[in-house]
């Protein structure tokens, strides 16, 4: 059955519900490759990449060292790529990562580390890419190699187009790579244009190759990867003629798997009410008909004959997904007072109901939910907006520069300190004079930054009717590191949300449950609030209490999986881009956007027409735009 389930991929393929379980598994792999040469005498030659990936991967292998004695005496490592050219001190060298991690944290001898280097001359690379080669083969070769998969299929530093049989070399970064990694470099700008990688033949080269992936934003590539044709327009799919590869994926990042996304092609499926109804939606999608439109031929050619023969006749499924999908539309998010709530999201009491709405930025309350916040807001529940970080590092210099230079023409008017303003201006142009890119700000220029975002904030939320004493800034600790490297969550970032939480004793909760976010910092924000709700667990509003969950800039919910879609009219939107258009310092050109060149309020009104129209085209009623919800319902129910 599982080969079946399975036949579509062309590579090996291991799913986990969670990266840190899956991160162990592959730290449990390499953990034991060590031990096994050891007691052997043989040395293990690991070949290791930088970045997010592998964080979890390392952060466990020094937990065993310290904690089992696990040794790295026999370990040669070989890393796969550098940025060229990059001092080695620098935030974003691979180099600095890697002692970092791992390097500086275990006994490994640094006659047996082996980096690229990104501080030589031009003239100096080809010898010493072919050196590299060398010392590979000398070191008996890879054993194991460790590899991240980036959006368009690349390994190590190979772009799209890379001949199968290059070897270690210099390649010329894009254009699309360079965006993906500003985020990092603090600005486009600041990216090297070129990169010293392995090539895929040297990677070829490897005994042994796990491949990881997290999240959705590398669903699509995945498929690809796994299951479409070699191609050099996308490099990983050569690992399919690898003899030993295994592919590493979480839930989010397998999504477009066909055994996950269409499982009844695959074999029997269990059929629940959301897969019957995204099996409908995706033959909807397939045939371009809307749900009462699809007949018995349409199922029985489509391999949903299944559905048909335990569910059927076919108009009988129709209508029940058809009116499953309806109920999910409604303009009363909060809940409609005195109305039968049996088919509603949301229930009619109390009304009106304490809201409390969490945003990991300053931002993502309006970009992903503003025409839902202004109704809240408009049928008069007690709304708070929470602010779970400052965003303070997504705010360019000269704004600063710019809200000092104000503050110094203004100061006497207000019988200001002149002479300071003048004072704090002129230090702080000299500082970013000096500045290099990913240094960290002086702590009044961060403040400042901070208070710029506070204030866009309470703009948009006074424009939407929410009082300034119900917008909350958190200012969670793990976030104020002053660089785009966060620290783990920790239990004072969970207190503080626990405490608000328990002050307001709120009757719905919307989050941020998006995954996506290329900083991470929406999942650590999301997991804050769960850990916060289960150290509440007792308490007794939270019976009471729903969680929403929406998602941010980069993707929206699968229709199949909401629970909740408010339809926003041609008014409604227009609010809500106004509302975004209060966070000034984040519009025309946000400091980390991410590979995706649209300004924010663009994306968010793409997004919300793209999903009117699908509701559209299934057979609902034709709306502006909407916002779609997914209800977190925890294992022990108590929502």
């Amino acid at each position: 059955m599982e080969i079946f389930e399975k036949r579509y991929e062309k590579l090996p393929v291991s799913i986990f519900s969670e990266v840190e379980i899956a991160s162990e598994l592959v730290a449990k792999q390499v953990a034991r490759l060590i031990r096994e040469k050891d007691q052997k005498g043989e040395k293990c030659v690991l070949g290791l990449i930088a970045g997010s990936t592998a964080v979890g991967v390392y952060e466990k292998l020094v937990e065993m060292h310290q904690k089992e004695k696990l040794s790295f005496k026999n370990v040669i490592v070989f890393n796969i790529d550098e940025y060229y050219p990059l001092k080695k001190e620098e935030l974003q060298s691979h180099y600095r990562y890697m002692y970092e991690y791992l390097f500086n944290d275990v006994d490994i001898l640094p006659e047996n580390i082996h980096l690229i280097s990104s501080s030589l001359q031009k003239s100096e690379i080809s010898g010493f890419c072919k050196e590299y080669e060398t010392q590979i083969q000398e070191a008996g070769g890879i054993d194991l190699q460790l590899l991240s998969l980036d959006g368009r299929g690349q390994i190590g530093a190979n772009e799209p187009g890379s001949m199968f049989n290059s070897k270690t070399r210099l390649i010329t970064l894009d254009y699309t790579t360079r965006m993906s990694a500003a985020s990092n470099f603090f600005g486009e700008e600041n990216v090297p244009n070129h990169c010293i990688t392995m090539g895929l033949d040297t990677i070829m080269q490897a005994k042994r190759i796990i491949v990881m992936a997290w999240g959705e934003g590398k669903a699509r590539i995945i498929k690809k990867v796994v299951e479409s044709d070699i191609t050099e327009m996308v490099p990983a799919s050569i690992l399919q003629k690898h003899g030993n590869v295994n592919l590493i994926l979480d839930t989010a990042s397998s999504a477009e798997l066909t055994r996950i996304k269409t499982p009844w092609l695959t074999g029997t499926v269990k059929w629940s009410d959301k897969m019957i109804r995204r099996a409908v939606f995706w033959l909807c999608g397939k045939l371009d008909k809307p749900i009462l439109k699809l007949t018995e031929r349409n199922y029985n050619d489509n391999g949903m004959g299944e559905l048909v023969s335990q569910y059927g006749p076919a108009n009988k499924i129709n209508i029940k997904v058809f009116n499953d999908l309806q109920h999910t539309i409604t303009g009363w998010p909060g809940g409609k007072p005195d109305a039968d709530d049996s088919t509603r999201p949301e229930r009619a009491n109390p009304f009106p109901k304490r809201c409390v709405v969490f945003s990991p930025h300053p931002d993502d309350d309006v970009i992903s939910m503003g025409g839902t916040l202004a109704r809240l807001s408009e049928h008069g529940h007690e709304v708070h907006v929470a602010y779970q970080v400052s965003g303070n590092i997504a705010v360019f210099d000269d704004e600063v520069t710019r809200f000092l230079d104000f503050i110094r023409d203004i100061a006497s008017t207000y019988d200001f300190d002149r002479k300071k303003a003048d004072e704090v201006f002129h230090q702080t142009v000299e500082f970013f004079k000096k500045k290099k890119p990913g240094q960290i700000d002086l702590h009044s220029i961060a403040e400042c930054k901070s208070a710029i975002r506070r204030g866009e904030a309470k703009s948009a939320c006074r424009y939407l009717g929410i009082s300034e004493d119900h917008t909350h800034f958190l200012d969670l600790p793990f976030y104020e590191t002053g660089t785009v490297k966060k620290k783990a969550i920790g239990k004072e970032d969970i207190d503080i949300i626990a405490k608000l939480l328990k002050k307001i004793k709120p009757h719905q909760i919307f989050a941020a449950g998006d995954l996506s976010d290329p900083h991470g910092t929406h999942r650590v924000c999301f997991i804050a609030i769960l850990e916060a709700l289960k150290q509440l667990r007792n308490e007794e509003w939270i019976k009471d209490c729903r969680l929403w969950l929406y998602r941010g800039a980069w993707q929206e919910w699968d229709v199949a999986e909401v629970d909740m879609a408010v339809p926003l009219s041609p008014e409604e939107s227009r609010i809500k881009r106004m509302a975004i258009f209060k966070h000034q310092s984040q519009k025309d050109r946000p400091l980390f956007p991410g590979t995706d060149p649209r300004e924010f309020w663009q994306r968010a009104e793409e997004r919300n027409i793209t999903t009117a129209v699908t509701y559209d085209k299934l057979g609902m009623a034709e709306y502006q735009a909407m916002e779609l919800f997914v209800r977190y319902r925890f294992e022990n129910d108590w929502t």
